[in-house]
């Protein structure tokens, strides 16, 4: 249905020997801190600058190998596999995010100043939108501010879930410069907020099921304590926050689906490799057992299924934008979410108490990857979002 370039399968089976040989030894260090790995992976990092495989989704013209979303959705899978992959090719989220933000809405001076250092992997950056006072899924709801005053904007509000704050240099901060507007999506705007700029505090890293994290893999509780900066880092029109938004969560969804979709498929290796080698008695192994076989065969049909909805809506995007393929990002989000729960959890069950222990890369993903379910708009919204679409073609 989407054919792969001989180009593109050479790609991936480069990535995949690089991930395999050299990025997944480094996960039994990963522990609880990815600034102890931050050494090791900056080495990583520079082979993959060497092998001309940085930046996969960026445009060539900004140093990207300008994949189309649908070859990057191949990428993306193949680097899923592992906790590390995004990060060490520098496609991880919210830098990617960030990086076409600003491509796309950046002025000369803040690509200099804010892009060319992310995209050279100097840096990195988080976003500040969810607030804990207000519904998540309702991104119209904010209670930050930023007023103007004179040439700067004075940001005043509270923030959570801003991933990856720890160590970040700046941050794209959604906050309301037009409270009166008429338009409810016409109020807010989003702003770049250095991350040493006075007033800007990080409360602490949120833990997660137990584990707060550090550096990249993180999320901060983030305080605007009226923090001033330039009108000049405003980002595209005053007011156009929710649409910026917007366009960036299409092909956002895109990566994390096909993220998800690594990660399942190296549970589901681990699953099957453990299934034939565990013997629950003399002669019988795991793999006998008729509920690991329906789990087998399961997974491999919801993941078949669940890549070929990704790739759908990918391909739409590419050839219609996100706009015209919102249903089909709804309709993923939710469904490839699903799928990596069950298929996560058929694998921590199969490897038993192994499963739980830290060994494996399962059990971290199983408490950060719950979040999938809520993230980018939790499957609720989304569920209702394609069934009024639909309902709406069958009114008189």
């Amino acid at each position: 249905m989407y054919p792969i370039s001989p180009d593109l399968q050479k790609t991936l089976a480069t990535i995949r020997a690089f991930i395999d040989e050299e990025i997944i030894p480094l996960e039994a260090g990963f522990g609880h801190s990815m600034k102890a790995l931050e050494p090791l992976l900056a080495e990583k990092r520079q082979k993959v600058k060497e092998m001309g495989l940085w930046l996969p989704q960026i445009d060539k013209e900004f140093g990207g190998l300008g994949l189309s979303l649908v070859e990057h959705g191949y990428v993306s899978q193949e680097l899923g596999r592992t906790p590390l992959g995004h990060y060490v090719f520098n496609c991880q989220a919210p830098d990617a995010g960030n990086m076409e933000i600003l491509i796309e809405y950046g002025t000369a001076e803040q690509q200099a100043q804010f892009l060319q250092p992310l995209l050279r992997g100097e840096t990195r950056s988080c976003f500040s939108m969810t607030e804990p006072e207000n519904a998540g899924s309702n991104p119209t709801l904010l209670s930050t501010t930023a007023v103007l005053e004179g040439d700067s904007y004075i940001i005043d509000g509270h923030k959570w879930f801003t991933s990856s704050a720890d160590g970040a240099a700046f941050a794209i901060v959604m906050a309301v410069t037009n409270p009166h507007h008429e338009n409810r999506y016409r109020r807010a705007s989003m702003i770049i907020v250095p991350t040493d700029t006075p007033g800007f505090e990080l409360v602490r890293n949120i833990s997660v099921m137990g584990e707060a994290g550090d550096g990249h893999a993180s999320h901060a509780e983030v305080r605007y304590n009226e923090v001033r900066v330039p009108r000049s880092y405003l980002l595209g029109d005053e007011g156009a926050g929710f649409v910026i938004a917007q366009q960036r969560l299409g092909p956002g969804r895109i990566h994390h689906c096909m993220r998800w979709l690594g990660i399942c498929e190296r549970s589901f290796d681990l699953m099957c490799g453990y299934a034939v080698r565990r013997e629950v008695a003399p002669g019988r192994r795991l793999a006998d057992m008729q509920t690991i076989q329906n789990w087998v065969a399961e997974s491999r049909a919801e993941i078949n299924a669940a890549r070929l909805m990704v790739l759908d809506a990918a391909h739409k995007i590419d050839r219609e934008g996100s706009h015209a393929a919102r249903q089909e990002i709804s309709l993923i989000k939710f469904y490839v979410a699903n799928v990596l729960q069950r298929v996560l959890d058929r694998a921590i069950q199969t490897h038993g108490a192994l499963g739980m222990t830290d060994d494996l890369p399962l059990a971290y993903w199983f408490r950060h990857e719950r979040a999938a379910r809520i993230y980018d708009g939790p499957d609720e919204v989304h569920k209702w979002s394609v069934a009024r679409r639909i309902l709406q073609n069958y009114e008189g």
